[in-house]
Order: C-alpha cells, then structure tokens, then sequence
C-alpha cells in the first residue's frame, strides 16, 4: 500500500501558521478556507483548523527526557534532519529538546529535536543514519 498520514489540529491564528509551517519548514500550502489550511507536511496532509490546541504535557518519558504527549512526530533520513535543524537554529526557534542523539551505538540510534509551532502544539523531528533501524528492537 502506498500511505500517508492526514492529521487535522487546532491553531489559534492561520497567519501565524503559514509563517510556521510554510515559509520556516518549507511545507507546501494546499487548499484553505478562513478556519483552516491544508499543507503537504513533508509528504504527510496536516490540516490546521482555527480553534484552542489541544492539551500537552511532559509525561512521555523517552530516555532520560520527559517529552510533550501528545505531540506529531516525522522521522526523516539524517541527512535531511541535519539541514532541518540547521534552519530552524538560524531561525532562533525555541526548542523543547535541542537537536541531539540519543540511543547512541544501541539498535534505534536517532537525531530528535521537539519545538513548537506558534500555537503550542509540539512537534518531534527524528533523523535516522540506518534508515532499516526505525523499527529496531
């Protein structure tokens, strides 16, 4: 099968959005009404509605980090999570786990840093050298 994820979510402000997730990530706008916009999030449909973001908190313990749940996540290859993290650093974002490796040397190894978009709703980039370790054990 050939997939992908549609994931719709409240933000409180569709220009902010744009800002964000258009001209910061690079992401593709789709089609928008005045309550939401569709964008191509890295090849993945988020559809972001005009509303109150839903609740967060840091309880997912991942490691020795305790990180936003809920939160949207995207795993990318490494090479393309570096030039990501790079951006958004130039770009003076705020993270909530600055870009870093964890699980170093173990199956699973992986780059991830989690920021969020201007409404507060968290997002984690992953990064992966060995593409066939996402799912290692």
């Amino acid at each position: 099968m050939d997939t992908r994820f549609h994931l719709a979510y409240h933000v409180r402000d569709l220009d902010e959005a744009r800002a964000f997730y258009g001209d910061l990530l690079g992401c593709t706008e789709g089609r928008s009404t005045d309550s939401w916009v569709d964008y191509d999030f890295f090849g993945h449909q988020i559809s972001l509605h005009l509303g109150e973001p839903f609740a967060t908190t840091r309880t997912g313990k991942v490691g020795d980090h305790l990180v936003p749940m809920p939160h949207l996540g995207l795993v990318m290859r490494h090479d393309d999570w570096t030039k990501l993290a790079d951006r958004l650093e130039a770009a003076a974002v705020q993270f909530i786990l600055p870009p870093q490796t964890r699980f170093a040397g173990e199956p699973g190894e992986q780059s991830t840093m989690f920021f969020a978009d201007p409404s507060g709703n968290p997002i984690e980039i992953k990064g992966f050298r060995d593409w066939d370790g996402l799912f290692a054990q």
